[in-house]
Formats: structure tokens, C-alpha cells, sequence
């Protein structure tokens, strides 16, 4: 499926970073394989939110150099695989997304599905996985931050929230995180909105940091305060000066599970 000119389906910055936090962003890129066309959508969609998370890889990047953190991007869009996503689930392969129908995934047979899974899930997943055993050889328990981002309205709704925190049975990073964001004064802070990481099965947290124990967290910045350099350079500094001090923790060192609710 991937050709010469195809980004490769990850990119891991900093694999040899010294410390445990681990940054991951799942819809980093917009790029479609060259074999598969633009998948029947024009341009001006695959410039939306429906194929990638607008600016989550700048900020990812910058919060990668800021900590000397290993990170883990995406190299392919959200459209031909979600990475953050079960592979039963439906929206996986998304046929409809935001009321857009993706033409190139209607009907797809179990062959064409088997080929995205091979060459660009697994991959990235791999990757993650390989970031992972990097840090626990090291004697370190992974920190894992999943960087995305969220429209600023939905189906005509506005969503106030300037950043969300999403998180499921582990308190341990994302309750103080809260509690830094809020403190700064300037922001609207979600607890587990726009989405609510409660129950979530199936995506790359719940893979790789909630069945192994590991401290977790999801970060959600709305699109339109991240689509600028300048404004991926501000919330970068944001979240960076939030999570600076609470890597340090001492409850995030250990590994523990905690019974879902």
C-alpha cells in the first residue's frame, strides 16, 4: 500500500530521551496513501478537522523539544485508519464523518481493510509499543499525554472549553493537571469534555498505559487557538508549565491499576 513517496505510518522524536514522559499524537497528519487517491474527497476537506487534528502535531512537537521527551506522531489521516480507535469499531474505517461521506471507504472488503491495518495500525502501534519498552528498560514508568484537539462547535453547538482533560479511572496525572490549568486564571478547563475518556476501550491510551498501569492522560486544545504557530507556541508553554511540575510526583513513578467505575 505505502509507496516510496509516502510518509511513514510513525515518527518517533527523541527515541533515546532519558526521562519518562512519553507524548503521542494520534492524528498528527492529513497524508493519504498515493495509492489510495484522495479517497473521493476534495481539497477543502481534507484540510478539516475530519482528517486530522489541527495543530495537535505542532503542539506535540514543541512539548517534545521543551521536555527532551520521546514522541510518537502519526504519519497518515484519521480518515483511512484511526489509529485511536478498536479495530471492531465501526468508525475505525470512518464511511461518514461530520456528515461527510468518505467515498473511498464504502465497501470496502476484508483484503482493503487488511491492508490499512498492515501497513500504517499496526506500524504506528508498534512504534508506541517500541517507546514504551524503551522507557520501562530504563527502570522508568511510562507517562503517557495524548495530544489532540477538538472544533471549536459541533453540529452548531459552541464548545467553550479552551482545553480538555480526558481521563478514565487513573486520577493521578489528570486531576492536578486540572487543578494547574484552572489556576492559571485565563482558561475554560473541560473535566472529560468535549468527549469523556470514562469507558473508552480500544484506543491508544486505553492500549498502551491503562492495562499496563502506567499514569495517563488525554489533552484535548480547541483547534482554532492551536492553528497558528503562534498559537501552538502559547499552548505548548501553557500545558508545558502546567505538567513541569507534576512530573515529578511521586505517585507517578509507580505502576497501579485501578478498578474501573
Amino acid at each position: 500500500m505505502l509507496g516510496p513517496d509516502d510518509p511513514p505510518p510513525a515518527t518517533t522524536l527523541n527515541p533515546d530521551a532519558g526521562g519518562p514522559l512519553l507524548l503521542v499524537c494520534d492524528h498528527a497528519s492529513r497524508a493519504i496513501p498515493r495509492s489510495l487517491g484522495d479517497l473521493g474527497l476534495p481539497e477543502e476537506q481534507l484540510c478539516r478537522h475530519i482528517a486530522y487534528d489541527i495543530g495537535a502535531a505542532e503542539v506535540t512537537r514543541r512539548l517534545a523539544a521543551r521536555f527532551g521527551a520521546t514522541a510518537v506522531l502519526s504519519g497518515f489521516s484519521r480518515l483511512v485508519i484511526d489509529p485511536n480507535r478498536a479495530l471492531e469499531d465501526p468508525t475505525a474505517i470512518p464511511v461518514v464523518s461530520d456528515d461527510v461521506v468518505i467515498p473511498g471507504n464504502r465497501a470496502l472488503d476484508a483484503e482493503a481493510q487488511a491492508q490499512r491495518v498492515e501497513a500504517l495500525f499496526k506500524p504506528y502501534h508498534a512504534a508506541v509499543a517500541a517507546a514504551v519498552v524503551a522507557i520501562r528498560s530504563r527502570g522508568q514508568v511510562p507517562v503517557l499525554v495524548s495530544v489532540h484537539s477538538f472544533t471549536p462547535a459541533m453540529r452548531g453547538v459552541a464548545r467553550p472549553w479552551h482545553i480538555g482533560v480526558l481521563w478514565d479511572n487513573d486520577p493521578r496525572l489528570p486531576v492536578p493537571l486540572i487543578g494547574a490549568l484552572k489556576a492559571d486564571g485565563r482558561w475554560c478547563v473541560g473535566d472529560n469534555q468535549p468527549y469523556s475518556g470514562r469507558g473508552t476501550l480500544g484506543g491508544t491510551v486505553e492500549t498502551h498505559a491503562t492495562p499496563a498501569g502506567y499514569p495517563n492522560v488525554l489533552l484535548e486544545v480547541r483547534q482554532d487557538l492551536i492553528a497558528t504557530p503562534e498559537g501552538a507556541d502559547l499552548w505548548a508553554q501553557v500545558i508545558g508549565d502546567a505538567l513541569e511540575p507534576l512530573l515529578s510526583l511521586p505517585s507517578l513513578t509507580a505502576i497501579h491499576h485501578y478498578p474501573r467505575a
